[in-house]
């Protein structure tokens, strides 16, 4: 419950005073029900006895009827207010929500974000934050209306009926509604956060089965994905079947409760109206009460039944945002090069993740126009070591610098300027090949765009598909692997970083196009200092030092 706390407080605190005039215009709908139902039974029980009694023609019926339509058209018009307000409220902060999700998602390491699957991430951002519209809408807001007007209404009756109606009618309702929630939580919750992760689930792997249609059906496994989508399918309608027949019991539940309450208070009502202790419409008042106040409990007994989809959300939502990523947002901004300083130079370093040592009293200078290269087996830390010198990852001990100056005193976006980093994974989104180099670099014109692409042999391909306006794919389809990957490190370079970070540059291009591609870097990018974590023959030739880790 804290997480739904803390939730509810992130999302409506800047909308609190629409969230509260809201929640007061829903109090007044859920009145004015009540209200209006008491009084129609009474009026019509009045005017019945009047009419039998002789004194109908003595009866005033107008200003009774005048409440009726002022309760009538009261409720509508708060009604209105009430859903504009609140819905208002409720969609405005969960895009802001949203908005913080994604800055958190941005905010994460190089390393956090190309782990990172893109329809889990679109479930974050839609399933889950919508779920929390329950919160508000479903939950809090109906459960303050349901005991202020329950409180009220009670009040009123204890006043002008009786004590004894009010006490059985606050009793039976109160306990009905105790047991029809416990009954509830203890048959929906389950059901409702396994709806919620079967939906997710038919999403995920239905947007799996669209994105690979082409390499499931060569594998020849599109008939299974299709099967996996149908079975999350059905696992949620089971689910949702299990969630119905929840509501419905504890649905009835309510309705009995309700029905005993109604009929306990006609029962003293009227043993009250013999013994001429009240009027006899004033029992029908209760009665007819009694019949609204039901209806109150209705919206938050419905708001119960999600409860289950809420909270899951609501833990993964808060997990997201409260997720410490340990990226460093430096405060000072220097952009003075400290002379005879190596563009790059590791000194002492220490780092350890998880338990293991990864890197150790390391030491390493780049100068400019120098090429190095990192070697060693998988997991050894090369790519680490590319993330602690972008300022990724913070070492134990030791200091980084990059021309003199050490990182962490370094604005993050004057640390972006000098260095860049292309790393195993590259994404590409759907869009030309000039707005694919955009994405680096907003300003750059199609000269410079064919300058790059020709530095990594990717001009030819582009020319012979239509040239610069030729359109990707979504995750750049249209290119091959190797071709997208040249894109990405085409992208990359048209930042002209002083240090250029490369993970594997080369990966899945032939010897002759991977020795065209490094000469092409260093031709573009004559006096960076390059350190490249590297596999292949191609890298480390083409390196001027080689240096092996482990």
């Amino acid at each position: 419950m804290r997480r739904l706390a803390r939730i509810f407080v992130r999302v409506w605190r800047p909308h609190a005073g629409k969230l509260a005039l809201g929640s007061l215009f829903s109090i007044l709908v859920v009145f004015a029900g009540t209200a209006l139902l008491a009084v129609s039974g009474w009026f019509i029980t009045a005017t019945g006895i009047a009419g039998l009694a002789g004194a109908g023609i003595a009866f005033d019926v107008f200003r009774p009827s005048a409440a009726i339509r002022f309760l009538a058209l009261g409720r509508a018009g708060a009604r209105y207010g009430e859903r504009l307000l609140t819905h208002d409220a409720t969609l405005a902060g969960l895009a802001e929500l949203r908005g913080q999700l994604l800055a958190g998602m941005a905010r994460a390491p190089l390393r956090k974000l190309a782990s990172l699957n893109g329809s889990e991430r679109l479930n974050h951002l839609t399933l889950d934050v919508d779920a929390l519209d329950g919160l508000a809408l479903r939950l809090v807001i109906p459960l303050l209306s349901a005991v202020v007007v329950l409180a009220g209404f009670l009040l009123v009756l204890w006043q002008i009926e009786s004590g004894a109606v009010a006490a059985w009618q606050g009793a039976s309702l109160v306990l009905g509604f105790l047991l029809s929630a416990a009954l509830m939580l203890k048959m929906a919750q389950r059901p409702s956060r396994l709806a919620h992760k079967a939906l997710q689930a038919v999403r995920l792997r239905f947007i799996d089965l669209m994105r690979a249609r082409p390499e499931l059906t060569v594998a020849g496994r599109l008939a299974a994905q299709t099967s996996a989508v149908m079975d999350a399918q059905r696992r949620l309608q089971q689910e949702q079947v299990r969630l119905d027949l929840a509501e419905r019991f504890s649905g009835l539940l309510l309705g009995i409760t309700s029905t005993l309450a109604a009929a306990g208070s006609l029962y003293l009502g009227i043993r009250l109206a013999e013994a001429k202790a009240i009027d006899p419409a004033l029992a029908a008042m209760g009665f007819f009460g009694a019949l609204g106040a039901a209806e109150i409990m209705a919206p938050l007994h419905r708001g119960l039944s999600e409860l289950g989809r809420i909270l899951d959300a609501a833990r993964r939502v808060d997990a997201q945002m409260s997720a410490d990523h340990d990226v460093p947002r430096h405060s000072g901004i220097a952009d003075h090069q400290v002379a005879g300083e190596p563009v790059l130079r590791m000194d002492g370093l220490r780092f350890t993740q998880t338990g293991r040592t990864i890197l150790s009293g390391f030491d390493l200078s780049v100068r400019a126009g120098e090429t190095v290269a990192l070697t060693g087996p998988s997991g050894i830390g090369k790519s680490t070591l590319l993330l602690l010198a972008m300022g990724q990852l913070q070492p134990d001990q030791g200091t980084i610098k990059i021309d003199g100056r050490d990182i962490r005193a370094l604005d993050e976006r004057a640390l972006f300027r000098l260095a860049t980093i292309l790393p195993q994974r590259s994404a590409l989104m759907s869009g030309s090949i000039l707005d694919a180099l955009r994405l680096a670099r907003p300003d750059v014109d199609a000269d410079e765009a064919w300058h790059v692409l020709k530095a990594v042999t990717l001009d030819a391909v582009i020319a012979a598909r239509g040239g610069l306006d030729f359109a990707l794919g979504e995750s750049g389809a249209g290119l091959s692997g190797g071709e997208r990957r040249r894109l990405a490190l085409a992208r990359v370079l048209l930042r002209r970083p002083r240090l250029l970070l490369l993970d594997e540059p080369t990966e899945g291009l032939d010897e002759a196009t991977a020795n065209a591609v490094l000469a092409g870097i260093r031709d573009y990018l004559p006096e960076a200092a390059i350190l490249m974590a590297s596999h292949r023959r191609a890298e480390t030739a083409f390196a001027d030092r080689v240096l092996p880790l482990g």
